[in-house]
């Protein structure tokens, strides 16, 4: 059984980053995680066995600086939008494909025991987005390197602070309707903390080395039913317009030029052509129960005042 002590942590500071970031140090492991400003990651200054460190993880040098002394890696790097390109746009390309690359070449030089690297749920080379096309080519950057390997693909992820039913919320306190591409597009959102606990017990199961799993919570729920779904819970019931592919495509290029938070882009409706589920038979790995969103999301959605709403928007805005 691989027992890892010294973790770096690349993407940490993130959404699922912080969760996986508490675990192991309550697993009383050491955890390197590099992040571009570190006065935005608070909550992590605090864990007694965390070193947070200012860097820029696409650079050689300082990636390898990063790896001294670490036995694991833990890639949770991605993006949701790039400008566009074939396969993919060079801002998905740097992310998810240059940057597993770089993780998987200079792991084999640095001793790394196992890497677990967070990829998407459809992630294949003829999918029919950017996104998707992009997160397989890392998958096998990672995949081909001589260190043994877990690959981890979630669908939608939810929990307090997440981009996805937080976003509809802010939007549904905004505006009277909700035009929504995609809409019959279906989806198994699956709980940052479940998310956090697979991650984590990877590093310490022999079984999962060179494995894939996929992550899904326990129900299915078309994009609309979610959407109405957030809409109850928060009091703003707005009226559902689900917009013809035409119109939707218009809405995303549109949206693409807007600033803060975005409903949409074409890239987004492109991925969700492609049903973001599990197989009837799938459950989450190691043993972990996955965790109904009802039984979470109520709490931080119901918990934000409409002056929340502005400011996480202006936020996202970068305001």
């Amino acid at each position: 059984m691989h027992t890892p002590k010294n973790v770096l942590l690349v993407g940490g500071s993130g959404f699922i980053g912080q969760q996986v970031a508490h675990l192991l140090v309550s697993r009383g492991c050491t955890v390197r995680i590099p992040t571009r400003r570190r006065s935005r990651v608070q909550s992590l200054l605090t864990l007694p066995t965390a070193e947070v460190i200012e860097a820029n993880v696409h650079d050689r040098l300082t990636l390898q600086n990063l790896m001294e002394g670490q036995d694991t890696v833990i890639n949770l790097v991605g993006i949701l939008h790039s400008s566009g390109g074939r396969p993919y746009g060079r801002d998905f390309a740097r992310a998810h494909v240059a940057l597993p690359q770089a993780i998987a070449r200079t792991a084999e030089a640095a001793d790394i025991k196992r890497i677990v690297h967070v990829s998407a749920l459809g992630a294949e080379r003829t999918a029919p987005s950017e996104y998707l096309r992009s997160k397989a080519d890392g998958e096998a950057a990672i995949r081909g390197g001589s260190v043994p390997w877990v690959i981890m693909r979630p669908s939608v992820v939810f929990g307090p602070g997440d981009s996805f039913l937080n976003l509809f919320a802010n939007l549904q306190h905004l505006f009277p309707v909700m035009p929504l591409g995609g809409a019959k597009a279906r989806m198994q959102p699956v709980y940052v903390g479940d998310v956090a606990q697979c991650i984590v017990e990877a590093l310490y199961h022999v079984e999962a080395i060179n494995h894939i799993y996929r992550l899904c919570g326990p129900h299915i729920y078309t994009l609309e039913q979610l959407v109405k779904y957030v809409g109850e819970q928060i009091g703003a019931i707005r009226p559902i317009l689900s917009l013809p592919t035409p119109l939707a495509w218009l809405q995303a290029a549109a949206l693409e030029f807007a600033p803060g938070p975005t409903l949409m882009s074409r890239d987004n409706l492109r991925s969700l052509k492609v049903d973001s589920v599990c197989p009837d038979d799938c459950s989450l790995p190691f043993g972990v129960e996955a965790t109904p969103l009802e039984s979470v999301a109520p709490n931080y959605l119901t918990h934000k005042s409409s002056r929340d709403h502005y400011a996480d928007i202006r936020q996202r805005a970068r305001r």
